[in-house]
């Protein structure tokens, strides 16, 4: 089971948004108590390798172990994954197929809330070893392994990383941020849910980060850049129509809650305004137009 090292330098040359907007962005309760995967949910681990055998082998000893897992085999699956979803640690073999782990590897270390990572590889001696760990790994595994071994790393490294603030979703909200309503829906960040009138609707990490954000500061204008820098941080390589992506996204979201966003104004080539308010539950869409008797 023995690989070489193999690693592709697909860089993502994507601009900076480097003008800072101050509406206030809020952070994660200190008081708190930390968010621990071992008594709220199974940690969610990406395995991510070439190696079809590996992976297969990989995802037996997770569920053997408790964890939850996700399987992949390309760096850009992986890295779309990751946005859209709160995970835990990546078991990621540096050889892949369209983006190297390395690179892989660097792009979750410049974002200010990626999860551990393992780097497991047939190739041995300190060399290789140290620059895993010099590019960001939080540990090395050499192949072939023992499942004890891997296991027993994987939690060494969990528990450092839940005592550095891997509770948190986004720069601004954490899984441990309390649950808060927005235009009469309740938002779960714990559970990456909206919930209203008996009904749930499952969001990204990111969504909740923006709703998070657009709660704290009612009634102003939010710019775009202002609301990038508050949910991926201020070095975020995050396009304005991204965010707008993400925008229409929660409209579709209460949607299916029966809910409109009509609260959450567009204010086009500047950002968003939110007008706080108990929107009534959206009209089907045969009653719309209709007149109302007299």
């Amino acid at each position: 089971m023995n690989r070489r090292i193999g690693v592709n330098t697909v860089l993502a040359n994507q601009p900076f948004f480097t003008d800072v907007i101050s509406p206030r962005v809020p952070t994660p309760d200190a008081t708190t108590p930390p968010f621990s995967v071992r008594t709220k949910q199974k940690p969610l681990v990406a395995i991510v390798a070439d190696d079809r055998a590996l992976c297969a082998t990989l995802a037996a000893q997770m569920d053997e172990a408790g964890f939850s897992h996700q399987t992949f085999h390309k760096g850009g699956t992986t890295l779309r994954f990751l946005e859209e979803h709160h995970v835990h640690l990546v078991l990621m073999e540096p050889f892949l197929q369209d983006v190297g782990g390395f690179e892989v590897l660097d792009r979750i270390r410049r974002s200010p809330v990626g999860p551990a990572v393992i780097i497991i590889s047939g190739a041995r001696g300190a060399t290789n070893i140290a620059r895993a760990l010099d590019a960001g790994a939080d540990d090395y595994l050499c192949l072939p392994h023992e499942a004890e071994e891997l296991v027993a790393r994987m939690r060494a490294v969990l528990r450092r990383t839940e005592t550095s603030g891997d509770n948190r979703l986004t720069s601004n909200a954490a899984l441990a941020t309390g649950v808060f309503r927005f235009n009469g829906v309740e938002v779960h960040p714990e559970r990456l849910e909206l919930a209203a009138s008996g009904r749930s609707a499952k969001i990204g990490r990111k969504e909740v980060g923006i709703l998070c954000h657009l709660h704290a500061n009612p009634g102003v204008i939010v710019s775009r850049h202002g609301l990038i820098h508050a949910v991926w941080g201020v070095h975020a390589d995050v396009r304005s129509r991204s965010l707008d992506q993400y925008v229409a996204k929660l409209r579709t979201a209460f949607g299916r809650l029966g809910r409109s966003l009509g609260c959450l104004r567009t204010i086009h080539g500047i950002g968003y305004w939110y007008e706080p308010g108990e929107d009534a539950p959206e009209r089907p869409a045969e009653e719309r137009g209709k007149r109302r008797p007299a």
